[in-house]
């Protein structure tokens, strides 16, 4: 029997198992870890003592200027939108009940590439014509298969088939898009599309993570209704819970965090389709018990990724997206197998 642990603050209430306590706290440990990597690693390596010392109020020299203008937003970016987009796996693969429901497969980090690639042909550039591109690609991509898979509500498996064909259609656009346009907006088109950390700044990463803050004081609300969501569309209304709204608003979330992320780097694929898969085997805990650990599992893997990327091919940084595909390619692989021998 796992051992639980209570907090009590008052009204406020709160008990966590201990095998997620200490799933949790060993994978923070692995996303400081990465983030120390990162500051220390690179073409001048530094000790924890040198990294440390950069972030001194009185600092200055060559140290201050490697570690905090250039290495430390990439070692920020790739923690926190890790989080954000193990969050958003977390989610929609609740909203599907289905572990292949990442907006990776329903569509909305191709909803969020076409909205950026309609800002690029308007002529828009820098982080904050590529967010309102993404933004206002991903909800369009949400809003519209949301609308095509319902039917007097919406089924996971209806939503996924459906997330599929409109992300087919959408990476038909981009693909044309590619071939038609001017070669400049077709090269940044291309070089944004591969999802990299490569170049990310402190404007951009500041501006990510405050929306994703912003999102996240939604998350306690939206936990709980997912929680009572996996229990069934009838069960949760018996509860109280107005399904079609809560529907609308953990689309809304997810759409959101992918966004976020999407506009930074470009859209960076199977984080968000492994991450909340990660967390719940290594917690065993089964559904949205908590998005803690998805965003930790999210943070890591990006982490680590993002460390291999860096320094796999001596000299030539690789885009993050390509790793996390490898990654994510075999997992996939992993786990359809998995399904069909439990089939």
């Amino acid at each position: 029997m796992t051992a639980d642990l209570t907090v009590r603050i008052g009204r406020f209430s709160r008990r966590w198992s201990a095998r997620a306590l200490l799933t949790g706290t060993a994978l923070a440990a692995v996303v400081l870890a990465c983030a120390a990597a990162s500051l220390m690693l690179g073409s001048r390596e530094l000790s924890l003592a040198e990294v440390l010392a950069a972030f001194a109020p009185d600092a200055h020299g060559p140290n201050r200027l490697v570690v905090v203008e250039w290495r430390a937003p990439r070692a920020l970016a790739a923690a926190v939108f890790g989080a954000c987009l193990g969050v958003s796996g977390a989610i929609s693969q609740s909203l599907t009940r289905n572990p292949l429901g990442s907006p990776d497969v329903i569509g909305l980090n191709t909803g969020a590439y076409t909205g950026v690639v309609c800002a690029i042909t308007l002529g828009g550039t820098g982080y904050l014509a590529y967010a309102a591109g993404a933004v206002a690609g991903g909800i369009g991509a949400a809003a519209l298969v949301y609308l095509l898979a319902f039917r007097g509500g919406v089924r996971g498996f209806r939503l996924i088939i459906v997330g599929i064909a409109v992300s087919a259609m959408l990476s038909s656009v981009n693909t044309w898009f590619t071939v038609k346009a001017d070669l400049d907006e077709a090269l940044r088109a291309a070089v944004w599309g591969a999802g990299s950390l490569n170049a990310v700044e402190w404007p951009p990463v500041a501006v990510a993570t405050g929306a994703a803050a912003l999102l996240a004081l939604a998350l306690p609300t939206a936990g709980r209704r997912m929680r009572q969501l996996e229990l069934g569309d009838e069960t949760a209304a018996a509860h109280g819970v107005p399904v079609e709204r809560t529907k609308f608003l953990l689309v809304v979330l997810c759409v959101g965090f992918t966004a976020a992320v999407t506009a930074a780097t470009g859209p960076i694929a199977f984080v968000a389709l492994a991450a909340p898969q990660i967390a719940r085997r290594l917690t065993g805990r089964p559904g949205s018990a908590g998005l803690a650990g998805p965003a930790l599992a999210g943070a890591a893997l990006l982490g680590g990724a993002d460390l291999v990327a860096q320094h796999a091919l001596p000299d030539t940084p690789l885009p993050v997206g390509a790793v996390t595909v490898l990654v994510g390619g075999a997992y996939l692989v992993w786990l359809l197998l998995r399904e069909q021998r439990r089939s």
